[in-house]
């Protein structure tokens, strides 16, 4: 029992030293944040980092040991592996992490730190009419680095966000980088919007507007009578059906 323990002891000491050592410096840091109807969002975070030729058998151990946690990994990397989309009330769900492999370009290691994960209430939705809903975006879920006047995007950072489909963008702040024709037509036909590092999130809005066609008003419709009355629905729907083919038929007949 004692060997086992000092054999254990002995692994975890080796793990540990070239941690110490490792040198992984940070390039780049994607955030794309694709909106959904229901107002929660996927989010997709891609960090890029260079590795120093020293640090690169000590990075191939750590992704594939099975014991590391994000929490390790943030020990590791440092402040930018946290999650930057975070709901304060509620947290995130269906969250994934894929360290990447290393990849040797012009004589640089790299490698890629992927995050995927689920919010809650990133927007806020108000149905307006029957058709017509209101989208608004909670900047309560920015997770990036303070400055004086408050939340900006951190060195080297990309925030795009993806709108539902069929949305129109009504108005946005700051104006998004990209694309960057979009602000002088509107941005009609706009599905995406990216903003670069530096960009200031304190007074951050971005409104658009969602308009159904009928068809997905009437499926909406009675997906909210069965939520409400369950396996009662299909027989409501036989009865107006029902009646419609009889009050056919005796109007036909007379």
């Amino acid at each position: 029992m004692r060997s086992i323990v000092l054999a254990v002891f002995a692994v975890a000491i080796l793990t540990m030293i070239p941690l110490s050592h490792a040198s992984y410096s940070v390039t780049n840091l994607n955030v794309t944040v694709a909106l959904n109807k229901n107002t929660s969002a996927q989010v997709t975070e891609i960090l890029t980092m260079i590795i120093s030729n020293s640090s690169v058998q000590q990075y191939t151990t750590n992704r594939v040991a099975l014991n590391l946690t994000l929490s390790n990994w943030q020990n590791i990397i440092g402040p930018l592996l946290v999650q930057h989309i975070i709901n304060p009330y509620k947290g995130v769900y269906n969250f994934k992490f894929l360290p990447g492999s290393v990849t040797n370009i012009n004589g640089q290691n790299y490698a890629y730190l992927l995050m995927s994960y689920e919010v809650s209430n990133v927007t806020v939705v108000n149905q307006t009419a029957p058709r017509n809903f209101v989208y608004r975006f909670n900047p309560a879920v920015f997770n990036f680095e303070h400055g004086a006047s408050g939340q900006v995007l951190n060195p080297n950072t990309t925030l795009t966000i993806v709108l539902p489909s069929g949305s129109q963008i009504k108005s946005v702040y700051p104006i998004p980088d990209y694309p960057p024709s979009a602000f002088t037509n509107d941005y009609a036909n706009t599905t995406r919007v990216s903003w670069l590092y530096g960009e200031p999130l304190s007074k951050f809005t971005l409104t658009f507007v969602i308009t159904e066609g009928i068809q997905a008003e009437v499926v909406g419709f009675f997906g909210q009578i069965y939520k409400e009355l369950g396996i009662f629905t299909y027989l409501i729907i036989a009865i107006i059906i029902l009646a419609f083919i009889l009050y056919a038929y005796f109007r036909v007949g007379r």
